[in-house]
């Protein structure tokens, strides 16, 4: 495992990180009270008005906003409470290196004598932890309840065995929900091709596209996860590696891969984790849709609502995006990445995808 000068893991840095922000969360309350004064918890806001789009980090970031939590007000005893109990439950997962999902924290909070409504506001207050501390949902201990995404190609990934993403079987290995606690190893690839549906995905296995192109090929099995996000984004800092995205033509495989390049206002406290500014997007286009005449459905009303959403969005403000939207808006259709099947299962491959990497080469 890399260490740093102190000799200390990515793994081990993080954890101890961790533990003292939630150790250090606890100190201030005692103090308080043995000041005399009334314990309170300052949280920054994630109200719409407080998150803005950073121009130079390309991503959404929170602004300086604040609201105070406090034992002094009658309102707020209750959600003060649950994010002590939250916080000391997720002091105990780190402390003994373990960790829980969300849904079993909900289950777990029954015996505490301040549980919640509803699963949505343990989930909150987990969020409400993680942006006061300035930390992670996966560092505190807490798991998201869906499978991870795939990688497949030439990459050794640590996690207490040393395993290779190219000899995973044709699944190729689950990206963890604690993917920072495993270290990236030797890489011999060139570039990352990420993939929205799972169907490509084991086509470009199937294919042998990790040897044709020198890539990782990564499954983001719809809306990319939060590990999922996180493990691109190391790919590309740690490993200097270029993210491409291939998504369905539409403005939901849009989305899906804006919130890998620039993050989502909803995880605005995050992004700084989780976006890939310099990842880019190739298709499918609404170009791709007319240059390879494919297969295409026609946009719903709620398509082209979403279309217009996007084009007023600060994240799609470039002449490529806006000229894209236009496109597909001109021509009211949308079309799936699999629909490349037309001409054939191998044409993806041998033809979109080189056409693809030599455009973006040109571009560099």
């Amino acid at each position: 495992m890399a260490k740093d000068k102190k000799g200390k893991s990515h793994k081990e840095e993080r954890k101890e990180y961790t533990f003292n922000k939630l150790k250090g969360l606890g100190q201030e309350i005692i103090e308080d009270i043995e000041q005399n004064k009334v314990p309170s918890v300052r949280v920054p806001s994630r109200g719409t008005g407080n998150i803005v789009y950073d121009e130079a980090k390309r991503y959404y970031v929170l602004g300086d906003r604040y609201g105070k939590r406090s034992l002094g007000n009658v309102k707020q005893i209750r959600k003060m409470g649950q994010m002590v109990y939250v916080a000391n439950f997720c002091k105990d997962l780190v402390a003994r290196e373990k960790t829980a999902t969300i849904r079993e924290m909900y289950y777990v909070s029954e015996g505490w004598g301040i549980s919640f409504k509803n699963q949505q506001e343990s989930n909150i207050v987990g969020e409400d932890l993680e942006v006061t501390l300035g930390t992670t949902r996966e560092d505190l201990g807490l798991m998201p309840e869906e499978d991870g995404a795939s990688v497949y190609g030439d990459i050794t990934l640590t996690d207490e065995v040393e395993i290779n993403a190219s000899k995973m079987g044709k699944s190729g290995y689950t990206i963890s929900p604690t993917i920072d606690q495993v270290e990236l190893g030797e890489c011999n690839v060139d570039k990352v091709l990420a993939v929205e549906t799972m169907g490509m995905f084991h086509r470009l296995v199937q294919e042998n596209a990790h040897k044709r192109f020198n890539c990782l090929i990564v499954g983001l099995k719809g809306q990319a996860a939060r590990a999922t996000r996180r493990f691109l984004k190391r790919l590309n800092e740690e490993k200097g590696l270029p993210v491409y995205i291939c998504n369905d033509g539409d403005p939901w495989g849009f989305h899906i891969a804006q919130v890998i390049i620039s993050g989502s206002a909803k995880l605005a406290h995050v992004n700084h984790d989780l976006a890939t500014p310099d990842a880019k997007f190739i298709g499918v286009t609404a170009s791709d849709i007319i240059n390879y005449d494919l297969p295409t459905d026609k946009l719903k009303d709620v398509d082209v609502l979403r279309l217009k959403e996007l084009s007023k969005d600060p994240r799609y403000k470039s002449d490529f995006w806006q000229t894209e939207i236009k496109k597909m808006l001109k021509i009211g259709k949308k079309a799936e990445q699999q629909s490349f099947s037309k001409y054939g299962l191998e044409y993806v491959v041998d033809e979109y995808f080189p056409a693809k990497f030599e455009e973006m080469e040109n571009q560099a």
